[in-house]
């Protein structure tokens, strides 16, 4: 039979009852002694079952707060992924011949980072250095171009540089993406080394969040896996990390596994539309926000659908009438031996009929 928590006022109520059903003369009224020790026992009952069903959600993962979850993952070999800090390149400008030390300290977007190597200006007063994002986690990745201040230039470096790229940052695991992980553990175990296999060891490594199997892609005996970081491209350090992991799991009999990034391939939006109660701006705005999620969920070398486009744009509040310019058909990722492109949405252009 189900298990029921009952309250604490359901609990008093019956003790009193039982207390009349064999007394019937006694006191029971809510200033009586007997009625103030009924409650008291009624709140400790009441506790007592409210502990049992706590403890009825910890016995199953899908259920269990934090510290138990990872308690279920760690009987099957499961641990959270840490928080992976982003890293890239700074172009640092100056005087011609300006030597920058390694150390150096930037600022930018909130985030602190930190060269990795030195560098010497050329003639055009320019220099790239690699950077570290001094704290881990997804709010080091900052946009190319964004503006770094330096805290201590030295003497012919300018005090501001540029973020040329910087990606890889990612925060630790979540419950909800340890819990997917252990599910699909429990629900497709050990197999020798099939596809899911594959998918399982690229999810154990810190940062990734996606990865994708193309079981022979490259002829009989190879083994392909795409991987991503929140939503975007992997750095290197991540690759090599998943590469090795998976040679290390791999049957020996596979001849050959690949781990590689997607190719991201922009898909531009050319879109006519007919408004009814709102503007262009607003509609503009709920578009974008519709359609970059229907991006966002395609797997690397999954099509992008004109027709799932055009209902998302339809399904807008105020858009009376719809019709795509651009693409003029299903947009196909190229997909073979050689690369995977990986759809991303690019600029959304809206125009009124």
């Amino acid at each position: 039979m189900p298990f029921t928590t009952l309250d604490m006022r359901s609990v008093r109520d019956a003790l009193l009852r039982d207390l009349r059903n064999q007394r019937p003369d006694v006191d029971t009224t809510p200033d009586s002694d007997w009625f103030v020790r009924a409650t008291s026992v009624a709140s400790a009952v009441e506790g007592l079952y409210q502990h049992q069903a706590w403890l009825t959600r910890q016995i199953f993962p899908d259920t269990a707060d934090r510290d138990y979850l990872e308690l279920h993952a760690r009987v099957r070999g499961l641990s959270r992924k840490n928080a992976v800090a982003a890293a890239g390149q700074l172009r640092l400008q100056g005087s011609p011949g300006a030597t920058a030390p390694a150390g150096l300290t930037a600022k930018a977007a909130g985030q602190s980072y930190t060269t990795t190597q030195g560098a010497t200006l050329d003639a055009s007063g320019a220099a790239i250095v690699t950077v570290n994002a001094a704290a881990p986690g997804l709010a080091g990745n900052i946009a190319a171009g964004a503006v770094a201040e330096l805290a201590s230039a030295p003497s012919g470096i300018a005090s501001q540089a540029s973020v040329v790229n910087m990606s890889g940052g990612a925060d630790a695991e979540s419950d909800g993406e340890l819990l997917a992980r252990l599910l699909e553990l429990i629900r497709r175990p050990p197999a020798g080394g099939n596809r899911y296999d594959y998918h399982r060891w690229a999810m154990e490594v810190d940062g990734v969040t996606a990865a994708y199997v193309y079981p022979l892609r490259r002829g009989l005996g190879t083994v392909d896996v795409a991987v991503t970081m929140a939503g975007g491209a992997p750095s290197s350090q991540v690759l090599a990390a998943v590469q090795q992991h998976i040679d290390d799991m791999r049957p020996v009999t596979a001849r050959n596994c690949l781990v590689f990034a997607p190719t991201p391939r922009l898909v531009d939006l050319d879109i006519r539309v007919l408004l009814s109660g709102t503007t262009l701006a607003i509609a503009t705005e709920q578009v974008k926000d519709t359609v970059s999620g229907y991006f966002a969920a395609l797997a690397p070398g999954e099509t992008a659908v004109r027709s799932r486009i055009e209902l998302l744009v339809s399904a807008v509040a105020g858009v009376a009438d719809r019709q795509i310019m651009t693409p003029i058909a299903n947009v196909v990722p190229k997909a073979d031996a050689s690369t995977v492109e990986w759809l991303r949405l690019g600029t959304v252009n809206m125009r009124t009929m």
